[in-house]
């Protein structure tokens, strides 16, 4: 299977969740501690949050195989910045998801709804991750056009020191 230009279609499902999270995670918060739903059901947040970080740590996977190609027209810079966010994405993914099964494992109840607190705000400083990872993702194609590495005669990245716009060329 071609795994390259795989990246595009992987990524946009964890930037989704991460900024679905917060939500999910407040409502069945709010539910629990009124009282409309058990305790348990915060799981489902746990689940989702599961997913975030599987679908992350495809992103990442599926962005190091398209990496290769997109150094083609993109200066290295640019891809650098767009992975490192993304590795910060990816591991603050994984610690709230911590949290998470922190507050599931804490038996007091009170202590684990603080502790699903810290989980939702969690999420919220991971949507702001993921935002950071999107936009310098979108920085690549649409300001570098790391698009066309994938078109046969892709073109050299231009230096940055030359001072030659692309665009104009």
């Amino acid at each position: 299977m071609e795994l390259s230009l795989l990246h595009p279609k992987v990524v946009h499902f964890p930037m989704a969740l991460a900024i679905l999270m917060p939500l999910l995670t407040a409502g069945l918060l709010l539910a629990w501690w009124r009282g409309w739903l058990p305790r348990r059901s915060f799981v489902i947040a746990l689940l989702f949050q599961l997913v975030l970080g599987v679908t992350s740590f495809a992103a990442l996977q599926t962005g190091e195989v398209d990496e290769e190609v997109a150094e083609r027209v993109v200066p290295h810079e640019a891809i650098e910045e767009h992975e490192e966010a993304a590795e910060q994405f990816f591991w603050a993914v994984v610690i709230v998801l911590g949290v998470f099964v922190a507050s599931g494992a804490i038996r007091k109840e009170s202590i684990a709804k603080g502790t699903a607190v810290a989980a939702l705000v969690g999420t919220v400083v991971v949507a702001g991750l993921g935002y950071r990872v999107g936009e310098a993702g979108g920085d690549l194609v649409y300001e570098h056009g790391a698009a066309e590495a994938f078109q046969p005669g892709a073109r050299a990245p231009q230096d940055a020191a030359d001072g030659v716009d692309r665009d104009s060329q």
